[in-house]
């Protein structure tokens, strides 16, 4: 699985840009503030619906249009795919996968699998809970498109009960809903505890291996801290339910799930890792998204790469660029010279100036 080529149109700072890509690393690289971030974010964008940064899609579109164009031509078992995706200011994004419209975002994923890696996501393991959620919640929506749609549909339930929660006391009969739409909640809710069980599984199997090549033996285990189990979620949000109606919020259910990591059985890296070891943990999560990915296509995802390897030592970063060559990977940076004393395979170097990018010579 390969990007051939990227077009956009109106997207933060560029007006226009055409590029064909290297099936192997591509660096661009230039002065911070040019728009390199912005490059490997459209691609994250059109292949996941979702801004890395959460950006909403009104920011996104370049100051002074009304519109933005995303297309990405795409290499994937041996046939090509065309993937266009509009931003408009006013209405919602809409997606066409070779020329046909797709009615529901949920389809777009698989067509196009991508790992993200930026120095923010250096510090996932010592964040807030909502960032780990939203780790394994991106990688599972790639493996997963059952999973999409449940979790669409159990967020949807969600912001509908915490609505109704708001209402109790400003309007009569809303209490009596809310029977209603817990059961939605349970029903979606012990969907996405189990498809996070399976998850977490399948990721302890991989991260062992890479985690222990990366640290010098050290043993890693991810730990599922549910909120709830799945057979008593029924009777605990009824439980909570005067609490609810209290603060005005859904207090039990996968919404409040986390995640911890622990280091040779005992050392819970969240609150005592240090930041080597955290650093450590990070790059191998990332390492294992690909490998899963791999695993259930067949085929790589293409790594974006976001300025990640000045935040990483020699070590991490000699032990990144060995298990990507393979890969077509993405990579920004300020500048390129660091890159030629390493053995790496660089297919093709692009300099970003002011939204103009330029391909160089190796």
């Amino acid at each position: 699985m390969i990007i051939e080529s990227l077009e956009l149109k109106d997207y933060r700072n560029y007006e226009s840009l055409n590029i064909k890509l290297s099936s192997g690393v591509n660096i661009f690289y230039g002065d911070n503030a040019q728009g390199k971030t912005n490059i490997l974010e459209s691609i994250y964008l059109a292949t996941t619906s979702k801004s890395h940064r959460g950006s909403k899609d009104k920011d996104i579109i370049k100051f002074g249009s009304n519109e933005s164009h995303i297309k990405l031509m795409i290499e994937k078992n041996n046939s090509s795919v065309r993937l266009d995706m509009h931003l408009k200011k006013s209405k919602s994004k809409g997606v066409a996968i070779n020329g046909i419209p797709i009615r529901k975002l949920s389809e777009l994923f698989g067509t196009c699998n991508v790992v993200f890696f930026s120095p923010e996501d250096l510090n996932i393991i010592k964040r807030s809970p909502k960032e780990r959620r939203n780790f394994v919640d991106m990688e599972l929506c790639q493996l997963n498109k059952l999973y999409v749609s449940t979790l669409v549909t159990y967020n949807k339930v969600l912001d509908q009960r915490n609505k109704l929660l708001k209402e109790i006391g400003f309007k009569s009969g809303v209490e009596d809903t809310l029977d209603i739409w817990d059961m939605q909640l349970v029903k979606y809710g012990k969907d996405l505890i189990a498809y996070r069980e399976a998850f977490i599984k399948e990721l302890n199997e991989v991260i062992f291996d890479i985690h222990s090549l990366l640290s010098g033996g050290e043993k890693i285990n991810v730990v599922y801290e549910k909120n709830v189990e799945k057979d008593d979620f029924e009777e605990e949000l009824k439980k909570s339910r005067a609490s609810d109606i209290r603060y005005k919020t859904t207090n039990v259910g996968p919404h409040r799930d986390d995640f911890s990591f622990f280091l040779n059985g005992e050392m819970d890296l969240k609150k005592f890792g240090s930041q080597g070891q955290q650093r450590s943990l990070a790059l191998s999560l990332k390492l294992s998204e690909i490998e899963l990915i791999k695993s259930r296509y067949g085929e790589f995802p293409v790594l974006l790469l976001d300025d990640v390897l000045s935040e990483l030592d020699g070590k991490r970063q000699s032990h990144l660029l060995e298990s990507i060559k393979h890969i077509q990977t993405l990579i920004t940076c300020t500048g390129v010279e660091d890159f030629l004393n390493k053995s790496l395979d660089i297919g093709k170097v692009f300099k970003v100036k002011a939204g103009i990018v330029t391909e160089g010579k190796i």
